[in-house]
């Protein structure tokens, strides 16, 4: 009898999981994820420019860092 309820929780278990599975609907494609990673490091570099533009006082620093802030802001609109 133990075994029943065994089975049939895994049983269950693997329903389940098919379901999830199922509805998060279709799986990007590599091109896809790439793109996706390509977006999320020009996010975290430009995450770091600010940072640093922030504290930054020399002004041939600052204005390096501007003008990679605005590299980066050209890529990720690039990406869309």
């Amino acid at each position: 009898m133990a075994r029943g309820w065994e089975s049939k929780s895994v049983q269950d278990q693997i329903d389940s999981a098919a379901s999830r599975q199922a509805s998060r609907g279709p799986q990007p494609g590599p091109d896809e994820i790439a793109r996706q990673r390509k977006r999320e490091s020009l996010l975290l570099h430009r995450t770091r420019v600010l940072r640093d533009l922030e504290s930054c006082t020399e002004p041939r620093y600052r204005k390096t860092l501007s003008e990679g802030l605005s590299y980066l802001e050209a890529q990720l609109a690039a990406l869309g």
